[in-house]
């Protein structure tokens, strides 16, 4: 890839603490608009598919669809950051997703599912672009600080993540006014959310992160070129590892919470609980998965990237367990059962970006994350999809105990590599 970014701005070079601070407020802003974004296909994909399908075994296919469109955009948006900087790429990502919003309301207004399919597979972009979003918050954070601003950036989902779903009913209101499906109108929301988050990272991003610590990397290099004394001898021999280690760390926690989190809201409705209650659960869900951040990113800082992932395969084994025993008219369990998936979630990816960010160098640093975020997509695909056909063939209870047992797969793999550094 060409290395013919465009130069950050001179009058900021000199002050990287200043830019950063201004850096996580627009992300901040972009996230909590994006946030929004994200609800949609986690709250009504599942079930709008059901209802143009008429059969629950396809019901993990717009969360397959969705994730799989999101490794594709993982990639792009990894590529574009790497040329010309974070900001054009995840500009690009955001409106990518906002076109998928508008596909998928076509697609319910004329009952077709093959552009149903189509337009989520592109609705995708947006979820991929949210997580890219939290490597943007690290480039220029100092190594002691990395987890608490990928932290930051994580937490403003929360606001738009958990209104989101809660909006369901509303904008399915809303959207019947409109001549729309109902289960549709949480994506008139979800574009509109999405386009203005493109809008605020085009017009405020500025300087770019990536662009300004690539050149704060090279005028530590000069200075250290002139002094070698001084230079401080970084251990690269642990990279393969550290970039192994923290994918998997991440593909495990998003597999397992994407195949419990996409069949809940139908199971849900299985058992006649209303769109209203799902989207609560789903709500709560999303706010456990981003809430914890700031506490997260402390912890990890604090105690150590393998401690933290290592108990995210604890907290994902104990929702694995609740979901799968609690009674499928109780409310209250379910929603504890999604709060503590997502807090495990949570200590999965920040811990695991966490790891990411300190072992891969800037040179490379945008596309390799890219890379690992389309495993991260494909794990969530093939959950997505497993789910589905999982309770149809077995129940809801099993896939949900499933997913517990495989996330403890993550502790021998983190007991490995601690041995080993």
């Amino acid at each position: 890839m060409t290395n013919a970014a465009p130069a950050a701005t001179p009058g900021l070079i000199s002050d990287p603490v200043h830019a950063q601070r201004r850096i996580l407020r627009v992300l901040v802003a972009s996230q909590i608009l994006s946030g929004a974004g994200l609800a949609a296909g986690v709250t009504v994909g599942a079930l709008l598919a059901q209802d143009m399908l008429g059969t629950t075994s396809l019901a993990g296919l717009p969360s397959a669809l969705f994730t799989a469109g999101s490794a594709l955009t993982a990639v792009t948006v990894g590529r574009i950051s790497q040329a010309r900087g974070r900001r054009p790429g995840l500009a690009a990502g955001y409106l990518t997703g906002a076109a998928g919003s508008a596909g998928v309301i076509t697609a319910a207004v004329l009952d077709n599912p093959v552009l149903l399919f189509l337009a989520l597979f592109v609705y995708g972009a947006g979820t991929a672009t949210n997580l890219q979003a939290r490597y943007a918050g690290a480039d220029l954070a100092p190594p002691g600080h990395r987890a608490r601003a990928v932290s930051t950036v994580l937490v403003a989902t929360t606001l738009g993540g958990v209104a989101g779903p809660n909006l369901a009913a509303p904008a399915g209101t809303l959207a019947e006014s409109l001549g729309i499906p109902h289960l549709a109108g949480l994506f008139v929301i979800s574009g509109a959310a999405y386009a203005l988050a493109a809008l605020v990272l085009a017009l405020w991003l500025r300087p770019d992160p990536l662009l300004l610590a690539r050149t704060v990397a090279q005028d530590k290099e000069s200075d250290l070129a002139a002094n070698p004394a001084a230079a401080d001898t970084a251990d690269t021999s642990e990279s393969r590892g550290g970039v192994t280690l923290g994918a998997l760390v991440m593909i495990l926690t998003q597999l397992v919470m994407v195949a419990i989190m996409t069949m809940t809201p139908v199971h849900m409705h299985d058992h006649g609980h209303s769109t209203a209650a799902s989207g609560l659960v789903i709500g709560i869900h999303i706010g456990a998965m981003y809430l914890p951040s700031p506490l997260t990113g402390w912890l990890v800082d604090r105690y150590g990237r393998m401690k933290i992932a290592a108990a995210s395969g604890a907290t994902l084994l104990a929702a694995g367990i609740l979901a799968a025993a609690a009674p499928s008219g109780s409310v209250a369990l379910l929603a504890l059962a999604l709060a503590l998936l997502g807090l495990g979630w949570n200590f999965g990816l920040v811990s695991g970006t966490s790891i990411i960010t300190d072992t891969v160098p800037l040179a490379t640093r945008a596309k390799t994350q890219g890379l690992v975020d389309v495993s991260i997509a494909i794990a969530g695909a093939t959950g997505g999809m497993a789910s589905g056909i999982m309770v149809a063939a077995t129940s809801y209870p099993t896939l949900a105990l499933t997913g517990g047992i495989l996330s403890l797969a993550l502790l021998p793999a983190v007991a490995a590599t601690a041995y080993h550094r």
